[in-house]
């Protein structure tokens, strides 16, 4: 509701307030002229035009209190005035109707007040001269009429005194309070303004933010906290036993307030999380704030600082490396052309070449990773997109490898950068058809998309027919240089989980229902602010 409407329904609820107020006082002079209650002041002069003026008041203040109340309308200045001049009408003519000693020109500072309150400062100046000159009017004419005292024509010229006092000072106080609300309204508005930027930031933070009182019981959650938590969007008020990873950390933390968090895995082993409370306020009662930081924003800082430090030193190692290393390789391919070369000295070239390109391999992965631009993270259709790769990459490799793809949902949507996914998955895809192919002489792959239900994150599964990575394998599988594989290199997994922890993405290695070996990639969601 705007600052008008507000001022209108203001004026309409006072009108009405005025409209009941000058109807019961016309019906209560018509009742007590009616049984003779106070017949020395009502009336005593003439009473035919009292009662006539009471007759007529009283049905025009029923009629205008009815439209008033059926129509809901706030009437226009001009309409305003003509009411209240009615009145100013009537009160005079029972004035004079009922003599010097009725007292009844005082009900004229009502409207009066009412005017300098619902009109305008010159409509309502103009209103209370003319109830002064017709006050003064009645009494002139009073005077020519009978012998009227001067006490009377002063009493006449006070009342007109106070009307137009009463008029000023009553518009001057509407004014003041019209200022003042209009201020109240400005800062309520600005205070809503605030508030609802103050949720919008905060439901957009990266950073998970919880507020829960002193019993445990969740005030606030925000998108981020809800996401990382699978808190539904109706549980605005749940208990903290639902969230044991944070119902634990809390107690500790109200044990020893000075203690560090640690990251701990969430229960469903999705995400890694670091925990930080806060009390409001300076007492225990007060509400607490818990900060759910995601391991993965961290890690992926961290990174950005590490493959800065790492692009300096590889650049330079690359240059001294490649040189000499592709003068071993030449002359090892020349020694090799060699007619005096024997079976056993020609094996050992044949050594010296393959892992020289070993080692120039390992180079270019090195390089690739600490050379890599920038994440540019985009909102992708996610089925869509596995479909553009599928074709790229079946195309791109020959011997007709078999990609399916399998949907677990419909409108799956992440935000990553598509490059570099591209990338990840090939790494993947390369590892799954090698070992595949070793173990049972197929190139096959499913990739499986879907949504996981507790966080809602898009996730990628990309399973293979290989043996799978033993249990004692499984803490090493991305560290840098680590492969089983003799002509490997050992950097594909280790740059797949460095992309993966640039996009705010997740990759770890699991077994499908079946026990098939299967590596799993947990995306960031499509509304995740990157920064």
């Amino acid at each position: 509701m705007d600052k008008t409407s507000s001022e209108s329904n203001s004026h309409y609820a006072l009108l009405r307030v005025y409209a009941y107020y000058r109807t019961v006082l016309s019906s209560l002079f018509l009742f007590m002229f009616n049984i003779d209650i106070a017949a020395n002041i009502l009336g005593t002069e003439h009473p035919r035009l009292f009662l006539n003026t009471v007759i007529v008041h009283t049905a025009l203040n029923i009629l205008t209190l009815i439209f008033l109340w059926r129509n809901h309308f706030t009437p226009r200045q001009e309409q305003i005035f003509l009411l209240l001049f009615i009145d100013v009408i009537a009160i005079v003519l029972l004035m004079h109707a009922s003599g010097d000693e009725s007292g009844l020109g005082f009900l004229l500072l009502a409207s009066v007040a009412t005017a300098g309150i619902l009109l305008n400062s010159q409509i309502a100046i103009l209103l209370a001269a003319i109830a002064s000159i017709l006050v003064m009017s009645e009494s002139i004419y009073s005077a020519l009429q009978t012998t009227v005292s001067s006490k009377k024509l002063f009493s006449a010229g006070t009342l007109g005194l106070l009307l137009f006092l009463t008029a000023l000072v009553f518009r001057y106080l509407t004014q003041k309070l019209i200022a003042s609300q209009k201020e109240s309204a400005l800062q309520t508005e600005h205070a809503a303004h605030l508030e609802r930027l103050a949720q919008q930031i905060i439901g957009r933070m990266n950073t998970g933010i919880i507020v829960v009182n002193a019993n445990n019981k969740t005030l606030l959650a925000n998108l981020a906290a809800r996401r990382l938590f699978a808190i539904k969007e109706e549980d605005s008020k749940i208990s903290l036993s639902h969230i044991p990873e944070i119902e634990d950390q809390l107690a500790i933390w109200k044990a020893y307030p000075h203690s560090r968090s640690p990251f701990i895995t969430l229960a469903d082993d999705s995400a890694e999380v670091r925990i930080n409370f806060a009390r409001m306020e300076d007492h225990r009662d007060s509400d607490i704030l818990i900060f759910v930081e995601d391991n993965r924003q961290i890690s992926q800082q961290a990174q950005q600082l590490k493959l800065a430090s790492l692009g300096r030193l590889t650049a330079s190692i690359a240059h001294e490396v490649r040189n000499p290393l592709g003068a071993i390789s030449h002359a090892a391919q020349l020694l090799q052309e060699s007619p005096n070369i024997d079976k056993g000295d020609k094996r050992l070239t044949e050594i010296i070449t393959n892992h020289s390109v070993r080692v120039n391999h390992i180079i270019e992965n090195v390089l690739q990773l600490s050379s890599r631009k920038e994440t540019k993270a985009q909102t992708l259709d996610l089925l869509q997109w596995l479909e553009d790769f599928k074709d790229d990459y079946c195309l791109a490799h020959p011997g007709e490898p078999n990609l399916t793809i399998e949907a677990m949902a419909t409108n799956i949507s992440t935000k990553v950068d598509p490059y570099q996914l591209h990338q990840i998955l090939a790494n993947l895809c390369d590892n799954g058809l090698r070992y595949g192919l070793e173990q049972c002489g197929l190139l096959t792959i499913l990739i499986r998309a879907g949504i996981e239900k507790h966080s809602e994150l898009p996730y990628i599964e990309v399973i293979d027919e290989g043996i799978g990575v033993q249990e004692d394998q499984l803490a090493q599988i991305f560290e840098p240089f680590y492969t089983n594989d003799p002509s490997g290199s050992g950097l594909g997994l280790y740059i797949s989980q460095e992309l993966c922890q640039a996009n705010e993405a997740q990759l770890r290695y699991t077994r499908t229902e079946d026990q098939r070996s299967c590596f799993r990639l947990t995306l960031a969601h499509h509304q995740r602010v990157f920064r």
